[in-house]
């Protein structure tokens, strides 16, 4: 199972940052782990006069004392029934660029899908999905409608991992399985039987259905041995296998059950992230009601 020991959570003071911290607590206190909450302060650009020659404008430094300021409202944002040690942090700069900066030294993120304000719901959200195709570490993903600001401990009764039997989808079962033992939780582990278009027709055959109904059969043996008895010792489990497009039935099963936490692998970063976009994790992340924990597999674990 890999590690959590250091939570990195950008926030911007709004109460869907206190959101996301609220949850980075939680999962702290759970592994132990220490949570760093970063707030990145944009450079301020200086408006150009109409006589001004058309040459690149410097930003203009946030005066020490102004950061000082920042830090200590970061401090005060921390929730006082946090109970564990959390390092407040001010920058100024791009916020991606930051955050994924203050990634380097994270395993995980935990940050919301909205801004300040409905405006900036498209520019947040921009923000966390580049954040989502480029980090290196696993991201947590707290939309607007999850557990309300001010609801610590948050908890996790319900959880959904969807499998497609990959590396990363298997290391993301092994988190889903920690996070449920952890819990006390009823852990779904889902596989969904994507037919592709052109096979449409057959699977509608006596054969078709035939051939689907084995591979369900076997998909859900493989989902059964991909949980261990120390698992289900602690968690109630069971076992979901659909038939269509792998986004939508994952977000059907999560909104029947009322699932509290999707849980998700991200095949690769960098350069090949540019596939992302579309990718079935980014189709969750946008549209489920419910925080999304999106994993991505160590290099070093095989």
């Amino acid at each position: 199972m890999p590690t959590i020991a250091r939570i990195l959570c950008p926030i911007d003071f709004s109460d869907f940052s206190r959101r996301s911290l609220d949850y980075a607590v939680t999962l702290a206190r759970w592994y132990g782990a220490s949570v760093t909450a970063l707030h990145v302060h944009p450079p301020v650009i200086p408006a150009a006069g109409p006589l001004a020659p058309l040459a690149p404008v410097e930003p203009v430094p946030v005066p020490p004392a102004n950061l000082d300021a920042l830090r200590r409202q970061v401090a005060a944002f921390v929730p006082s029934a946090a109970q564990i040690a959390i390092e407040p942090h001010v920058v100024e700069g791009d916020p991606v660029r930051e955050i994924l900066a203050a990634a380097q030294a994270a395993d995980l993120i935990v940050m919301g899908t909205h801004g300040r304000s409905g405006v900036e719901r498209l520019v947040l959200g921009s923000v966390t999905e580049t954040v989502l195709r480029k980090a290196s570490c696993s991201l947590l993903t707290i939309p607007l409608t999850a557990v309300g600001a001010g609801s610590l401990p948050v908890v996790f009764r319900r959880i959904v991992a969807a499998v497609d039997f990959s590396d990363v989808s298997m290391a993301a079962l092994r988190q889903a399985a920690a996070l449920a033992a952890e819990a006390d939780a009823h852990l779904t582990a889902m596989h969904v039987i994507e037919v592709p278009e052109h096979l449409a027709l057959w699977i509608d055959r006596v054969d078709g259905i035939s051939h689907v109904r084995a591979w369900a059969d076997a998909a859900e043996r493989h989902l059964r041995g991909a949980i261990g008895p120390e698992t289900r010792e602690y968690a109630r489990v069971d076992q979901r296998v659909e038939t269509g497009k792998t986004y939508r039935e994952i977000l059907r099963a999560a909104d029947e059950q009322r699932t509290d936490l999707i849980v998700i692998g991200a095949h690769g970063h960098g350069v090949i992230e540019e596939m992302f976009v579309g990718s079935t994790a980014q189709h969750v992340v946008r549209r489920a009601a419910c925080p999304v924990l999106v994993v991505r597999q160590p290099e070093n674990e095989g």
